[in-house]
């Protein structure tokens, strides 16, 4: 791979403003490391630095306001869905200036820019916060500067992609978004020490553009509050300041404990509860679709209720006989998912005909699902039977797994659902749950940031 071209001043000069901003940052009182992390800079970057620090003191394209970085303690925490809130109530108080940049991402997808007029590729999750929020005056190439691909770890270790490298694309697609936005939110990837190895941690990157750090965590006391603790102690070390903390999935009959007591707890950090959320199972629940991903199949019928969700506990194996089976189909909860082994085609076909059933006499919604298990060019279903799925085309939903039931159960109950663009009554039921736990008047005043937009267009 060819290294690119690096230009090292815009580098030190970002570098050097961000020090100036961060020293004034630490006069108001904020935790310092500082000195630390001058003493562990290098003496050719300190030279340079010297050198220009007088150049580059002050630069017009960037916020005066701190950016504000968002960074889970851990797994699945629920950081794009605190971010969809966040942009939410952000984008309320800044109508036409609030902006959203994932530094760095790693699943990617492909997108069109209007700047480079051709097709580039972003993280997933770019696209779901700019189509959603219609962040149109951001160009996507500005929204997803630095992508981890396959042997792109690699590359970086065997000197093919330089750290500067990096680094300068990061700092000049945060120079675009900032200078056009009043209000700067930055997605994370993972937790705070991800992207180590390729030298751009979050706590890295958000130290390098002069970022304010929010900690996203599952509920809990004893193990939340270590999590924390963990990642907390490696912004510290990157002089990374942590405007608060966003506390997720908390069991309903603990909020008020847990709001109370880890409210209290944080304050020997100085650092507040900016929210703490309830748990909505609804949002963890899977939808037709996730099984498509999962198994890397599409539905042979009922494609229309593609994004229907289903409650993981609530799922039923059946073994039993026909007679049973319908029985079981008219007590259940009407929107129920069924797996079936692919011998069974007994019970493939009371399902189908139930719906008609229900079809003919009326009676409860038929919102059942369908999965027909048996490994791939082993268990196949005949072409008579398919035939017969696909005459009711989009009504009922079915779909094959190449899997024994038993393994389709376990990939079931391991999955956590992702919210994606496609999606869009549970990001919207995500964004309503999630935003009224979340104090922004709170946020925005520990990031430097005023309450409401300056500007009047």
């Amino acid at each position: 791979m060819k290294r690119a071209s690096v230009n090292s001043m815009s580098l030190v000069a970002l570098r050097t403003s961000q020090r100036g901003f961060t020293i004034g940052r630490n006069l108001r009182g904020a935790p310092s490391n500082q000195a630390h992390h001058e003493s562990t800079s290098s003496g050719h970057e300190q030279q340079h630095i010297k050198q220009t620090n007088n150049s580059f003191t002050s630069s017009a394209y960037f916020c005066r306001s701190r950016p504000i970085y968002v960074s889970a303690t851990q797994q699945h925490v629920g950081k794009t869905t605190t971010c969809l809130s966040l942009i939410s109530g952000l984008k309320k108080r800044f109508p036409h200036s609030i902006g959203y940049i994932k530094p760095v991402g790693q699943q990617h997808v492909p997108v069109y820019s209007d700047d480079l007029a051709k097709e580039i590729r972003v993280d997933k999750d770019v696209t779901l916060l700019r189509e959603h929020f219609n962040l149109q005056h951001i160009d996507y190439k500005d929204m997803s500067p630095v992508l981890i691909p396959k042997g792109y770890t690699k590359d970086y270790i065997d000197g093919k992609i330089s750290h500067d490298e990096q680094f300068n694309s990061i700092i000049n697609a945060y120079r675009n978004i900032a200078e056009k936005n009043e209000v700067l939110l930055c997605e994370g990837t993972g937790h705070c020490a991800v992207g180590s190895i390729i030298g751009a941690s979050n706590a890295k990157v958000a130290s390098l553009i002069g970022a304010d750090m929010v900690l996203v965590a599952n509920g809990g006391l004893g193990s939340c509050f270590d999590q924390l603790e963990l990642n907390r102690v490696l912004c510290e070390h990157h002089n990374v300041n942590v405007a608060g903390v966003i506390i997720n999935k908390v069991l309903p009959e603990k909020y008020e404990q847990t709001k109370d007591y880890m409210g209290r707890a944080l304050q020997r950090w100085g650092i507040p509860l900016l929210g703490c959320v309830p748990d909505r199972p609804y949002l963890g629940h899977p939808a037709l679709a996730d099984l498509e991903r999962i198994f890397e199949t599409q539905m042979i019928s009922g494609r229309k209720h593609r994004f229907r969700h289903y409650t993981v506990p609530d799922i039923t194996l059946v073994t039993t006989s026909l007679t049973r089976f319908l029985s079981n189909l008219r007590e259940k909860p009407t929107r129920t998912l069924y797996l079936c082994h692919a011998t069974r085609e007994d019970i493939v076909l009371g399902f189908l005909a139930e719906y008609q059933r229900r079809k003919r006499v009326g009676g409860p919604l038929f919102e059942a699902a369908l999965v027909i298990c048996g490994r791939a060019e082993k268990y196949e279903i005949s072409r008579e039977l398919r035939d017969m799925i696909e005459v009711h085309d989009e009504e009922v939903p079915i779909l094959l797994s190449p899997f024994t039931t038993h393994h389709t159960m376990e990939c079931i109950h391991a999955y956590t659902p992702k919210l994606n663009i496609h999606d869009k009554s549970r990001v919207i039921a995500a964004v309503n749950h999630y935003e009224k736990y979340i104090n922004y008047d709170l946020l925005l005043s520990r990031t430097g940031n005023s309450l409401v937009s300056k500007r009047t267009e």
